[in-house]
């Protein structure tokens, strides 16, 4: 996979950090070396980006799969692993594989086990897993009880400068539930716990995190109690950052009517008060990054009564024709969406990508934002389809996905070169 020594996408909409506007953009030997209109003097790879926009490959912030064809599919570049592998990424050679494996096309951002064994007890060798490629320390999918433990971890992280990735459930409370506390459970007689789980464990790793100086990134904030708190503590100064799904912006525990378990999630899906006070969140600016989360499973986890299936769904594929949505409802705009999924989580990974700006490198996503498809968990590229967004009808695809500014693979039936000629249906 070698880089042209020169490329000028013409033509297209260019979403850069702080506006949207028609021109050129230029890469000189895979770095982005000029936006705008940038005309330049000898041999030049031209790529007609017309009627397009042109805008930074999505970073996807907290996978649980390395799942090529979904991330091309959806747009994406570089992704942030989970430690919550098998073996989790809790050893300075596992990290160091991970780092290696995408490469050229598709670059994975290992994020290590903040303990042992993802078990919450004895702290990992986070310094070793910093210099063998991860970007951060993580918790994984759970909670870390022990707040003796968890401070330990932001305080060896902080002095590593890296961030600590939660997952913010007060265990306890959670433990057995499948759902969010409410009409909706009691109707379908599930096990379920109190929103207010994840308000409390919020509440305890801010005020860690404040204690010990660390970065502190909470991977999704779902309800509008513990929303309230992140927008305080930055209201204060403090050095916290939050994330998302699209599944708790576009869907509440309404979707898991019948039973669907493609829509058992971790968190659950909460009350519609709560999916409204995320999207109010994302536009106010409490919430900085949307991911996909993306946790493909197969049938034999899926296809369960719904206290039996395992939580996660396939969200790749969907998370920028999603993202999208909040556009064209003017929640946020076209920069802001890019911010969201490309800019801010590159900034908290510390990676030189995410935005149209000279001497980033040049990963970049051809997109036409109002092409209509239908979802289908049978049809998308990847691992597996569990998504609750099957056969719904969304806008919005990545044509082309430039990984160092080479074109890569992307999912749907195109012509080499030509971006524009993806098909529309059956997807």
């Amino acid at each position: 996979m070698n880089a042209p020594s020169s490329a000028l996408f013409a033509g297209g909409t260019l979403v850069l950090p702080d506006r949207v506007e028609t021109g050129m953009l230029r890469i000189e030997d895979g770095v982005i070396a000029a936006p705008g209109s940038a005309e330049r003097d000898g041999p030049c790879t031209r790529i007609d980006a017309a009627g397009l926009l042109v805008a930074p490959a999505i970073v996807d912030l907290g996978v649980f799969a390395v799942d090529r064809a979904a991330f091309h599919f959806g747009g994406i570049a570089r992704a942030a692993l989970m430690p919550d592998q098998d073996p989790p990424l809790d050893h300075p050679a596992r990290v160091n594989f991970i780092a290696k494996s995408g490469k050229p096309d598709l670059w994975i951002h290992p994020l290590a086990a903040a303990t042992r064994n993802l078990d919450g007890t004895a702290i990992a060798e986070l310094a070793l897993m910093r210099e063998a490629g991860a970007r951060a320390v993580a918790t994984g999918r759970r909670w870390i009880a022990d707040s003796a433990v968890m401070l330990r971890v932001m305080q060896y992280a902080a002095m590593l400068g890296q961030p600590v990735i939660t997952h913010a459930e007060d265990g306890f409370l959670t433990h057995g539930s499948v759902a969010t506390a409410g009409e909706m459970a009691t109707r379908l007689g599930l096990p379920a716990a109190p929103a207010a789980a994840e308000a409390l464990a919020v509440a305890r790793d801010l005020a860690l995190a404040r204690l010990a100086g660390a970065r502190l990134h909470l991977r999704q904030v779902t309800t509008r109690a513990a929303l309230d708190l992140v927008r305080a503590a930055k209201a204060q100064g403090q050095d916290v950052t939050a994330g998302v799904t699209p599944a708790h912006f576009m869907l509440s525990d309404l979707d898991i009517g019948g039973f669907r378990s493609f829509a058992r999630l971790s968190p659950p899906l909460r009350c519609e008060d709560d999916r409204q006070a995320v999207r109010e969140a994302i536009a106010d600016g409490t919430i900085d990054v949307i991911s996909s989360g993306h946790d493909p499973r197969g049938v034999e986890d899926k296809r369960l009564p719904f206290a039996d299936a395992a939580p996660g769904m396939a969200g790749a594929q969907t998370l920028l024709p999603l993202t999208m949505t909040l556009v064209r409802d003017g929640v946020i705009g076209l920069s802001r969406a890019f911010e969201l999924l490309a800019r801010a989580p590159a900034r908290i990974l510390g990676v030189n990508a995410g935005a149209l700006e000279p001497g980033f490198e040049a990963d970049l996503i051809l997109v036409d934002p109002d092409l209509p498809w239908i979802v289908s968990g049978e049809k998308m590229g990847g691992i597996a389809g569990n998504t609750p967004f099957d056969r719904q009808p969304v806008q919005g695809r990545a044509l082309a996905v430039y990984k160092g500014g080479v074109e890569v693979s992307a999912a749907g039936s195109r012509t080499r070169g030509n971006p524009r000629s993806v098909g529309s249906g059956g997807h």
